[in-house]
């Protein structure tokens, strides 16, 4: 029997979803049952219902995005730093392993490759970037699990959302049998808020950014099958490999949907970052080479899209935002 915290929430529900279908015994274990931030209840029930294996999805996003949690710092950290260490504990003491969804949002950038050199450039919106994404995208690489984060309240500027999940990664790494799962940015065909195609189609002006993606469903497979396979502990980038623009999602979108609607860009980064940024926001390419060596494959970014939007599943149309 597995225990699934946050089932209530975007990645959460997908996590419930997948359990049922999988018809894996789970329990999900909302506040109202039991006040799982409390450290000795939380201790104490585990050791009562002693699970095989506990998932945290739970935390602090921010509403309508991660800029709110700007605003609501204790509540950020409560959710995102506190919380996972109160569960790491707990799974400690009672020798339970757990996983842990974190965020690929501790990075901001990407590596490139130039005469045989590596450098981090923080900024993709650097025209000389774009250029090499057009002519030379093999000199692109992404951040690996070995990487320190640099977009943390050690490596600024970041935003409040990242500095709290980079400060959580550091405090459980080493706190027993502990998976930590990093998404990149979130999607799949249901048209919800927390979903980044929702999020394209709603903005009244979209800043071309790069960005690894993760569909949730194959970010929640598998994660569950480095569980099954006996995977090490540790921390493991789970997303779609390859990496995205925007202004290629929005080609799609046009493509696949034919939306009744026009897209309009900033014109470049600087513009977007003095008009529209009230924050930093990271966007970031992560490399999925350790998640494949330990025999976990996810469809390629492009495929998982594709598939989203030929399965779109439509909602009423609410007020339209700025997407960052």
């Amino acid at each position: 029997m597995l225990l699934l915290l946050g089932a209530s929430g975007y990645v959460g529900h997908a996590f419930a979803t997948e359990l049922l279908r999988r018809r894996q015994p789970f329990i999900p274990l909302t506040r109202n049952a039991i006040d799982y931030t409390n450290f000795n209840l939380l201790f104490d029930y585990i050791r009562k219902i002693r699970p095989e294996f506990l998932i945290n999805a739970a935390g602090f996003t921010g509403k309508p995005d991660e800029d709110a949690c700007e605003f609501a710092r204790e509540e950020t950290l409560a959710g995102n730093t506190l919380l996972p260490q109160t569960i790491g504990r707990a799974c400690l003491m009672t020798n339970t392993p757990w996983g842990h969804v974190s965020s690929g949002h501790i990075y901001t950038g990407a590596k490139i490759v130039h005469n045989g050199e590596v450098r981090i450039e923080r900024d993709l919106h650097l025209p000389e970037v774009r250029r090499l994404l057009t002519d030379h995208p093999e000199q692109i690489f992404g951040f690996t699990e070995a990487d320190e984060p640099n977009c943390s309240f050690r490596c600024t500027p970041c935003s409040f959302y990242s500095g709290s999940k980079a400060l959580a990664e550091a405090a459980i790494r080493q706190m027993g049998q502990c998976y930590i799962w990093r998404p990149g940015i979130p999607f799949n065909e249901h048209d919800e808020a927390r979903n980044f195609l929702h999020k394209v189609q709603r903005s009244v002006k979209i800043c071309d950014s790069i960005n690894s993606l993760s569909h949730v469903e194959d970010f929640v497979r598998a994660c569950l099958s480095l569980r099954e396979k006996h995977a090490p502990f540790g921390t493991y980038n789970v997303v779609n490999p390859g990496f995205v623009t925007t202004r290629r999602v929005v080609r799609m979108i046009q493509r696949i949907l034919k939306p009744d609607q026009r897209f309009e860009f900033w014109n470049d980064g600087l513009e977007w970052g003095m008009s529209a940024a009230r924050f930093t926001h990271a966007h970031s390419i992560l490399d999925t080479t350790k998640l494949r060596r330990a025999g976990v494959e996810m469809r390629p970014v492009e495929d998982a899209l594709d598939d989203a939007l030929r399965n779109w599943l439509p909602a009423a149309a609410p007020e339209k935002l700025v997407f960052h």
